[in-house]
């Protein structure tokens, strides 16, 4: 074999040789950001910081509360926040910041702001997250964090943060250039509202909050470099902040983007339209979901009020009616279910609280309208049957079907029946009320009392098991928004924050908590939230010294109160303790004079001061 021309071999050396530079070139150029950081100058000299930009963004959005714990990753947040008007309300515990912004979201109907520090101070919050997923509010949380480049090698408080909140959240990201905070902020707030709403996380970098100058000073060496070692080290730290910086003050777009939700087609509503003309016992089942578009529910509320049908309202649909509507009906729901020829399921889900579909009559035809496409198939063909499933917004739909509808009137037979079923049982439940008990106060008398005392201007807040299971039966919302529940995760300690947020939005609305007393438990240090910022909430502590709702099961099947009993804490000393005022209502009997009044905190309240009003009961329930 002939061996290549000795020209020939040179040539293709020399330009392997060019190639292999100009590779390591480009790589490096693309590396340390160097075409990036010419197109985008860094002003070394600017006092601004990243934490400006955070709260120009919230702002344009109209958030008017952040809700936070403070710590040092974060404090340019809060303050930027402070200064340009938006409320910083920080809290005992970072859960309550993320039940207090889903509050604020769920009664405003748009986002709701939370921001807590890095590692444990956002660890704190997974709970609070994830009921915000199954409750479906628009929750954005901003997490600190530490620096992009100390990442993995042991700063304090650094944990893979997006490894835990990406299955969680709708939308995740991280920030590693200050210029890209507007963006990802736009974004994330977008993304939680969109379609099917639920919380957006937002991780922002120490470095990406202070300005210029404290950053160069923390991360550059404090010597002149010696060493090649050294040289090489400062020029690649000189080179991240530069491209940390670059374009960070530019002019952007700050406004809102649009949000986008799926709504049904006039002809599906047509369609159900006919079908309910047709019906001789038609029911609705109205859930959260019906109450995402705040603005719409006075409408709602007059459309379903005119179609006269059969309503159950669950969730945050509760109160939709108001307080004394013919047309919603509360109690022997399962029997009704099994009546119906027709049940429309507006955002209700067949999940355990309808016995996973079980619960419907075999003979119904039964119409989901839902945002979601798995919520909206959820247990279909294998535990019920669905006649038609419309993938849209159930409150919307509610509205067109009740214009579509036009002069309709339910059967008035059918309704009547309802009717008298309601009026049986609450009839039987005022008796219960009334039964003296051996010790202590019956709950239900209390119940009762508290639904004559409370104003039409009042927000209820549920936090409990037993205590919440009998006043959802016994206390009637005042109208549409007007009550706060956890929704399907049942998740215990929402009372403080979700009180919080309330009074703060509503500032108009008396707000009630309803709280079983191993729930006051997870919130309690949150008076000293409401007194130091000037919050007065009444809350009404059912004190049975046991988790009653567990123990109700455990212990005739197992014959042991084992996990289950608590003590007879003095709740209202407790209340006394963090600024607010409190009262114990620990007497039965009316014929003495000693009536158990809960509405006696009202005045506490009325001056601005927290309450709570304790009452010792036994263990009775609905």
């Amino acid at each position: 074999m002939e061996l290549l021309p000795p020209s020939f071999s040179l040539v293709n050396l020399a330009w392997f040789v060019l190639a292999s530079l100009m590779t390591a070139i480009a790589i490096a150029v693309h590396r340390l950001g160097i075409v990036e950081i010419l197109f985008n100058p860094v002003d070394r000299k600017s006092p601004r910081y990243g934490g400006e930009l955070v709260a120009g963004v919230l702002k344009q959005h109209g958030v008017k509360f952040i809700f936070t714990l403070c710590g040092g990753h974060i404090s340019p947040i809060l303050v930027a926040c402070n200064e340009k008007g938006i409320r910083v309300i920080d809290t005992r515990h970072e859960v309550t910041c993320v039940f207090a912004a889903d509050a604020v979201a769920r009664l405003s109907g748009t986002i709701g702001v939370a921001c807590v520090t890095a590692g444990p101070g956002l660890t704190n919050t997974v709970t609070a997250v994830k009921n915000a997923v199954m409750a479906e509010s628009p929750v954005l949380l901003l997490g600190g964090a530490s620096s992009t480049l100390l990442k993995g090698r042991g700063s304090l408080q650094d944990i893979d943060q997006m490894a835990l909140f990406k299955p969680l959240c709708k939308f995740s990201a991280t920030v590693t250039r200050i210029r890209d905070i507007v963006p990802v902020l736009r974004k994330a707030i977008q993304a939680a509202q969109n379609g099917v709403p639920g919380p957006a996380f937002v991780e922002l970098p120490i470095d990406c909050l202070y300005p210029y100058e404290a950053t160069a000073t923390e991360m550059l060496p404090k010597r002149e470099p010696k060493t090649l070692q050294q040289k090489i080290a400062k020029l690649y730290i000189d080179n991240y902040i530069n491209r940390l910086f670059g374009g960070a003050w530019r002019v952007q777009d700050m406004s809102p983007l649009p949000v986008t939700y799926p709504v049904v087609s006039q002809s599906q509503v047509d369609e159900c339209a006919n079908l309910i003309r047709r019906a001789k016992k038609p029911v609705f089942l109205i859930g959260s979901q019906s109450t995402l578009l705040a603005d719409k529910m006075e409408d709602l509320k007059a459309g379903l009020i005119k179609l006269g049908a059969p309503c159950f309202l669950g969730g945050m649909a509760r109160g939709l009616l108001g307080q004394n509507s013919r047309v919603q009906v509360r109690q022997r729901r399962g029997d009704a279910l099994q009546e119906a020829d027709v049940i429309i399921l507006a955002g209700s889900i067949p999940d355990f609280r309808l016995q996973y579909g079980r619960a419907f009559g075999r003979q119904a035809k039964v119409v989901s309208i839902n945002r979601s496409k798995s919520n909206l198939t959820l247990n279909t063909d294998a535990l019920w049957k669905a006649h038609r499933l419309y993938h849209g917004d159930p409150g919307l739909f509610l509205l067109a079907l009740s214009q579509a509808l036009g002069d309709y009137k339910c059967p008035a037979e059918w309704l009547d029946s309802l009717v008298a079923h309601d009026v049986e049982k609450e009839a039987d439940n005022l008796k219960k009320s009334k039964e003296p008990m051996a010790a202590h106060i019956n709950p239900l008398h209390v119940l009762h009392t508290a639904e004559e005392v409370m104003s039409s201007n009042t927000i209820m807040v549920a936090d409990g098991g037993d205590f919440v299971g009998s006043a959802a039966y016994i206390l009637r919302p005042r109208g549409p928004l007007l009550w706060l529940d956890p929704g399907p995760f049942g998740t215990l300690g929402v009372g403080g924050g979700f009180a919080l947020g309330a009074k703060l939005c509503k500032p108009d609305m008396d707000v009630w908590v309803i709280y079983g007393d191993g729930a006051l438990g997870y919130s309690v240090a949150e008076f000293d939230t409401f007194a130091r910022h000037k919050v007065p909430v009444v809350a009404l502590v059912g004190n049975d010294a046991c988790w009653s709702q567990i123990a109700r099961d455990q212990v005739p099947r197992f014959n042991s109160n084992v996990g289950c009993m608590l003590a007879y804490c003095s709740y209202d000393l407790v209340a006394k303790g963090y600024g607010g005022e409190g009262f114990k209502l620990d007497w039965w009997f009316v014929g003495e004079g000693r009536e158990a009044d809960p509405g006696q905190g009202t005045g506490a309240v009325e001056e601005g001061t927290p309450c709570s009003c304790e009452l010792s009961d036994r263990h009775f329930r609905l």
